[in-house]
């Protein structure tokens, strides 16, 4: 086992966090789906129960996400999250404000009503996929930092290693369609997860045939920025490490950079084709089977498998994960980036732990659901307002 495979394997672990985060997100899309599916007090009572049981897990993946780039990667996590603080504060909020709503939202007087808390919950639904998928997507198309390790010893310098080139601090990535266009698909695809899951949780006729008459315009509209984005992805030129005569290994840009990436990683292929596949299978099996509630499972492992796929070539292959915009040199890869192999032993002993986790995870949410939620679960008493 040599160092580069402990980088390749914990980017693969990295990965694996983003996709299991990208699926859990139907929580956030659920809560936009409210008011549109609830149209009565009980209803939408019963649907933030069906969202209120699993939005702990969001979060946690989330910290968790963060926590496994901050101990492989720690040039990532002080570059990205250091200086687009503005774009990772924002989703921090979203999410702050998510836990407070659920705390609140039906506590009788209540500071600010039920409505407000409700109006929170659909703010942490529309912007935290869409701000998630656009950070995501610098990941693809690169960000505004200049990264200079011999600052930290210069005499009158700071000694700050990494810096941002723009006064946005992040904000500026709005201003690449490709970045927005990840960001509206992964908004989307969470509001097809999440009436996938009402179909398959909630025993209610009028909730289950609003979200049949819904999915089909949100399966649309998620094609339609998913492949506008797929399509930026393939045919965009991009940087990466390649060898350069007499002169060793250097950063260059390549034509179609991820479309040569998936040629040369074969399984990786099979591997999106096959995710992608699923998740439109899942995302079809209520269409042409009405009475099915089975297509939140495959869309989830889709997802999952969908988000490791399009993540791994990024840093394998020799590829440059986190590109810079400003200065081509300072472009991140796993081998310039990574903690050092001491550090990804240990974890990577400590993460032989994650398989019995994640079968706990699945005990416990069988337990919790074995049947759907009922009407009866909840209360149509006024709250405040």
């Amino acid at each position: 086992m040599t160092y580069t495979f402990f980088q390749e394997y914990w980017w693969l672990i990295v990965s694996l966090l983003a996709g299991l985060f990208v699926m859990l997100m139907f929580v956030q899309g659920g809560q936009t789906l409210v008011y549109a599916l609830g149209h009565t007090e009980q209803q939408r009572r019963l649907l933030l129960l069906a969202t209120g049981r699993k939005w702990e897990l969001t979060f946690t993946t989330l910290v968790t996400f963060g926590g496994a780039f901050f101990a492989s990667f720690p040039l990532f996590y002080s570059t990205s999250f250091g200086g687009a603080y503005w774009v990772w504060m924002l989703i921090l909020l979203c999410f702050v404000i998510q836990a407070v709503s659920y705390e609140f939202q039906l506590k009788q007087s209540n500071l600010l009503g039920t409505t407000t808390y409700r109006v929170f919950l659909m703010v942490n639904g529309l912007l935290g996929p869409l701000l998630v998928g656009t950070a995501v997507g610098t990941l693809f198309f690169g960000a505004e930092f200049i990264i200079d390790k011999q600052a930290i010893v210069l005499p009158g310098e700071p000694p700050v290693i990494s810096r941002w080139a723009t006064p946005w601090h992040g904000l500026e990535a709005v201003l690449d369609v490709r970045n927005v266009l990840l960001g509206l698909a992964v908004l989307m695809l969470s509001r097809c997860l999440a009436h996938l899951y009402f179909l398959n949780r909630i025993e209610d006729d009028e909730i289950r045939a609003r979200s049949r008459s819904m999915l089909p315009w949100e399966i649309g509209l998620f094609l339609v920025f998913f492949l506008s984005f797929a399509w930026f992805w393939l045919t965009s030129a991009g940087l990466a490490v390649v060898s350069v005569p007499e002169a060793g290994a250097g950063v260059q840009e390549v034509p179609c950079r991820y479309l040569h990436a998936l040629l040369d990683m074969p399984a990786v292929l099979v591997a999106l084709l096959a995710g992608v596949v699923l998740v439109l299978v899942g995302l079809l099996t209520p269409l042409i089977k009405p009475a099915s509630r089975c297509g939140i499972w495959s869309a989830g492992l889709g997802t999952v498998i969908t988000v490791v796929a399009l993540l791994l070539p990024a840093g394998w292959n020799g590829g440059i994960y986190y590109p810079s915009l400003a200065n081509p040199a300072s472009s991140l890869t796993l081998a310039n980036s990574c903690s050092s192999p001491y550090t990804l032993q240990v974890m990577s002993a400590v993460s032989l732990l994650i398989p019995f986790v994640l079968a706990y995870i699945v005990w416990a949410w069988h337990a919790l659901e074995k049947s759907p939620i009922q009407p009866s679960e909840v209360s149509s008493e006024n709250t405040t307002h």
